[in-house]
């Protein structure tokens, strides 16, 4: 099931890089979420991409008004060990089980290498996906992307 502009998106909970539960719904009435899937910690395209997003983070976001959120199949553990090594701040958030049960409400999990593909949804304050993009798992996002979306909100 994939999930498209214009509808809600689907709510879950998962532990972040220091085992704490986070709520996609957590945010809703607070803050826009740019949800990103990614494939695995510590591969060189997605290193690669969070130290971008970690990077241009204040140029993404703006003034507090919106939040990262990172996920991928990788243990909590895995998580918290790269976040540290890259000074990632922003949740890592480990689908780890069910093995990647929220890429697969999101339409982005590969099953046949059992990781998620590298997906974006930029998420309103209401909690309705307002923009998506799905690359292949070799491929890069753009950032110009996430801005572009971002000024629509």
């Amino acid at each position: 099931m994939a999930v498209e502009v214009g509808g809600v998106a689907p709510d879950f909970e998962l532990k972040d890089q220091h085992g704490t539960p986070v709520k996609l719904s957590d945010f809703r009435g607070e803050k826009n979420v740019v949800l990103v899937f990614f494939p695995l910690a510590f591969s060189g395209v997605c290193t690669g991409e969070l130290c971008a997003i970690r990077d241009e983070l204040p140029t993404l976001v703006g003034d507090d008004e919106t939040q990262v959120v990172a996920v991928s199949v990788d243990s909590m553990f895995a998580q918290r060990a790269w976040a540290e090594k890259e000074g990632y701040e922003f949740p890592l958030l480990a689908d780890f089980w069910p093995h990647g049960g929220v890429a697969q409400t999101y339409g982005v999990f590969d099953e046949e290498r059992g990781l998620a593909r590298r997906g974006t949804f930029v998420i309103d304050k209401e909690g309705v996906v307002r923009w998506t993009v799905v690359n292949a798992i070799p491929d890069a996002r753009d950032l110009d992307e996430y801005r572009k979306a971002l000024a629509a909100l």
